[in-house]
């Protein structure tokens, strides 16, 4: 899952493929997030954790831009961090709860981020307050493309191959 993280925030760097959040055209939605939840699904949380540094790493060595990287793996991590909680549980009511709480956990964790990290940019907390409503908005939508399109690609996988998901304990 590690490789994968990397293929996909390469390749799609480099495709253009990101997509600019139309409000603050330096943000942009990928789907780096994406192998990280299916780790979750598949490994478990530690994998995901190791998948979100590897992802820092890629981004880090792609772009020399620190700031950026720490703040991606931050919020994909904690998309993870609300997750966990619920993602094992197999009834489709857990799933909700754990998209939720994973697109939850990321949108506040990633405000109170950007608000430590926005004075330092923008020279003001006030200018800061007012990007607050933007970051829940993106994190919220980036959050939701990881998540969900984590759960149909494990969901997809675990109905073709169950003999790949034989290291899950079905709950």
């Amino acid at each position: 899952m590690s490789a994968l993280v990397v293929v996909f925030d390469y390749s799609l760097k480099f495709m253009g493929v990101k997509i600019p959040f139309p409000f603050f055209p330096t943000w942009r939605f990928d789907l780096d997030g994406v192998p990280i939840v299916i780790a979750l699904m598949v490994y478990g949380p530690y994998s995901s954790f190791v998948t979100c540094a590897v992802a820092f790493v890629a981004i880090l060595a792609r772009s020399g831009q620190v700031v950026s990287a720490s703040m991606k793996a931050l919020a994909e991590f904690a998309t993870i961090l609300g997750m966990i909680p619920f993602y094992r549980v197999r009834s489709g009511r857990s799933r909700v709860v754990a998209m939720g709480s994973g697109v939850l956990s990321r949108a506040l964790i990633m405000i109170t981020a950007n608000l430590a990290m926005w004075p330092l940019f923008f020279k003001s907390l006030e200018s800061a307050l007012v990007f607050v409503p933007f970051s829940a908005l993106f994190n919220g939508i980036a959050g939701t493309i990881s998540i969900f399109g984590g759960y149909l690609i494990y969901e997809a996988i675990a109905r073709r191959a169950p003999n790949l998901m034989s290291n899950i304990d079905t709950e």
